[in-house]
C-alpha cells in the first residue's frame, strides 16, 4: 500500500498539504516567469501554469489519504 509506505518513510499529511499549497504558488510563479522570459506567448505560459497546477490535487489527495491512515 502506497500510503502505508509513505507514512513509514516519515511523510505526514501536513507535508502533502504543504506541497499542495506550494504547487499552487509555483504554478503562478511558473506562469509569470514563462510569460516574461520565454517570449513564446501567453499560450505557452498557460501550459506551464496548468502543468504545475495539476500537481495540487494530487498532493491534496495524498494528504487526505495520509490523514485517514493516521487516524
Amino acid at each position: 500500500m502506497i500510503v502505508k509506505k509513505l507514512h513509514e518513510s516519515g511523510i505526514r499529511s501536513e507535508h502533502a498539504y504543504a506541497a499542495a499549497f506550494a504547487s499552487i504558488g509555483l504554478s503562478v510563479i511558473s506562469w509569470c516567469v514563462s510569460l516574461s522570459v520565454e517570449k513564446k506567448g501567453e499560450e505557452r505560459a498557460d501550459r506551464w501554469g496548468i502543468f504545475v497546477g495539476e500537481w495540487a490535487p494530487t498532493f491534496f489527495g495524498l494528504g487526505l489519504a495520509l490523514h485517514n491512515y493516521e487516524k
